[in-house]
């Protein structure tokens, strides 16, 4: 059993108090990884901590501490997700994450997915303003082409020749990423 839960489970605040800031920004940087969103990111480390400080007795660690709360913080990210509804259908993002987490890593472990995910999300961050929006209501918020036309109010053909150009601009920004990587490395 882990020193710092015994101590949390006598209810020694000094002890959990050094635990709550020794990890707490890690934490949120972590969550922000998954959630794109600091306040939302910082409610779910709190919300980890609330319940390490007044469930200790249900936590059961089988490796470390440090790994327990990580993965607290990410099933808690995952949750929060699914409560929004956001899916994870963006296949444009999934292949080009493919493409350069086959070119450039051998070994991908799930940070650097998260980081490669990340760079593609500033992508479309880049694109103007109007394609932005139909691309995160298509991929993001699991708009049909129908809803997002009604949505913005605009053609469905619109929508879809929005989305060609979005996915047109993004593998070319992959494209550049993955250059800039060979040259790199």
């Amino acid at each position: 059993m882990n020193l710092i839960i015994n101590e949390i489970k006598k209810g020694n605040r000094q002890v959990f108090k050094i635990f709550f800031n020794k990890n707490y920004e890690d934490l949120v940087i972590y969550a922000n990884g998954y959630l794109f969103d600091k306040q939302a990111s910082e409610d779910v480390v709190q919300d980890v901590f609330v319940y390490i400080w007044e469930k200790p007795e249900k936590i059961n660690i089988e490796s470390s501490l440090q790994g327990y709360i990580y993965r607290m913080v990410r099933n808690r990210c995952l949750n929060y997700l699914k409560s929004l509804k956001i899916t994870d259908n963006f296949d444009l993002l999934d292949f080009n994450i493919a493409l350069i987490t086959e070119h450039v890593f051998d070994t991908t472990s799930d940070q650097d997915k998260q980081i490669v995910y990340h760079q593609v999300l500033k992508i479309v961050d880049s694109l103007p303003d109007k394609m932005q929006q139909i691309v995160r209501l298509k991929f993001l918020h699991g708009y049909k082409y129908k809803e997002i036309a009604a949505e913005l109010d605009i053609s469905i053909n619109t929508v879809k020749t929005q989305l060609k150009r979005a996915k047109l601009k993004i593998s070319e920004s992959i494209m550049c990423v993955l250059v800039l990587l060979d040259l790199y490395l």
